[in-house]
């Protein structure tokens, strides 16, 4: 079976209903795609939950090694990290109980995707978090 994106107004509920976003792979650097996407949702009212060992804070959010080390449970995760770290992000994903997983753009994992998929997990991928929120006029509850 062939995995498929979720409808755009499911995707426009979704970015409407989640507040905290933990973003794996986030990095410090202004130039990176990670940081304009970050400072973009943040503009837009998210909180952002750095991911990413051996950086302190990005964006003025303390960032943390992995996802089990998160003071909260994250409404979704927006991974931008290569595509063969995305199985274990899932099972991090299905262990903690976190319900919605984001891969960015270029970001594919047909089999990650599935089982998350069977975990009860709903799953975007292969899209850009920040451009859906811009054009679907999201922001967090």
């Amino acid at each position: 079976m062939t995995f498929s994106n979720p409808e755009p107004e499911q995707i426009r509920q979704l970015l409407q209903s989640v507040h905290n976003i933990a973003m794996v792979g986030l990095s410090p650097n202004q130039s990176r795609p990670s940081f304009h996407v970050a400072s973009g949702l943040q503009s837009l009212g998210y909180r952002i939950l750095p991911v990413r060992p051996m950086v302190d804070e990005v964006l003025g959010e303390k960032a943390f090694p992995n996802l089990e080390s998160l003071p909260i449970l994250p409404d979704i995760v927006d991974v931008f990290r290569s595509p063969e770290h995305v199985p274990a992000i899932v099972e991090s994903c299905i262990k903690l109980g976190i319900k919605n997983l984001w891969l960015q753009d270029g970001i594919v994992h047909e089999e990650a995707a599935q089982r998350a998929t069977e975990a009860g997990i709903t799953v975007v991928m292969d899209r850009c978090m920040w451009r859906d929120a811009v054009k679907f006029g999201a922001h967090p509850p």
